[in-house]
């Protein structure tokens, strides 16, 4: 009888999980893909530079990714490997001229960039021109974006702590401080650029392979500030925040089902509060320490009056 229970309460168990991921698979999967998003401007950001190329360099890397896939016989680590070079490979071409801009100028550069993008993919026949790519086999499994995420933050967290993040904070800080120091500021921003193109870059290759479709709009202006955003939100003073900004927008538009009719208002009203209430982000380790001194000096004082 115990077994039979137990078989009973298995099976249906896994109806409901069959269920539930038939539905929510693909909110799940962007959970991992909008992190390394916003992780990938988190790297720009980090180095003083306001980038919005990488819904662009997405899109570059979710094309090539996906055209190597449908039409060779390549792995599918080799179709994310390319994924990654070619946004990188381009950053490094444009970026040597890019660069020398700053601020709002370098802003509205890389803008026109995506856009000039959006238009060639736009306009080309292997791309699919308006329609997209459809087709683009189904490869991507959830442990992908696990191991790929997790290697993304482990490669980000040694080079935040080694000479390479000391000169991107000391660039962000300071530029002409750092240059009369001997940092070599060009180089190391352009270096920022390329690395966010290539985590921008794998993240629309694994994000192309799961979503079977992909097409110019999907990599426009609304979805390069969307990105910028992911960071804004979470935090760009650690690598937490960027990753837990990209999945809470990611789950925002799900939790906020029910209102379906005032999602955007919502969802804007949210970031809106959070910019002016907390301006460093929602995951401000400074701030988040300052708690746990209060808190702990509290609990101290609450110990001695005992």
């Amino acid at each position: 009888m115990t077994e039979l229970l137990t078989s009973i309460a298995g099976t249906g168990f896994m109806d409901w999980w069959d269920g539930f991921w038939s539905t929510y698979n693909t909110v799940i999967f962007s959970l991992g893909v909008n992190a390394m998003l916003a992780l990938s401007i988190y790297v720009t950001l980090s180095c003083g530079l306001l980038s919005l190329a990488n819904a662009a360099f997405m899109g570059i890397g979710a094309y090539a990714a996906s055209l190597i896939s449908m039409q060779t016989g390549l792995p599918f680590p080799v179709a994310l490997a390319a994924g990654g070079a070619l946004p990188a490979l381009v950053a490094l071409i444009i970026g040597i001229p890019t660069l020398r801009l700053s601020g709002v100028y370098l802003a509205m550069a890389t803008l026109g960039f995506g856009e000039v993008v959006r238009v060639v993919v736009l306009n080309m026949d292997i791309t699919g021109g308006p329609l997209g790519l459809n087709g683009i086999p189904l490869k991507t499994e959830w442990w992908h974006i696990v191991l790929l995420l997790a290697l993304t933050l482990y490669i980000l967290a040694r080079m935040r702590r080694s000479k390479i993040g000391r000169a991107f904070e000391a660039i962000k800080e300071d530029e002409v401080a750092a240059r009369l120091m001997g940092v070599n500021v060009a180089g190391y921003k352009l270096l920022a650029f390329v690395i966010g193109a290539a985590i921008a870059g794998v993240a629309g290759g694994l994000n192309a392979h799961y979503t079977f479709t992909i097409g110019p709009g999907n990599y426009a202006f609304e979805n390069a500030v969307e990105i910028l955003t992911m960071a804004v939100f979470g935090g760009t003073g650690s690598l937490v925040g960027p990753t837990l900004g990209g999945m809470i927008l990611t789950l925002l538009p799900e939790a906020l089902r029910d209102f379906n009719s005032y999602r955007a208002v919502v969802n804007g009203l949210i970031l809106v509060l959070v910019i002016l209430y907390l301006p460093k982000g929602i995951w401000d380790p400074r701030r988040i320490r300052g708690w746990a001194n209060t808190f702990s000096r509290r609990k101290t004082q609450a110990g001695g009056s005992n």
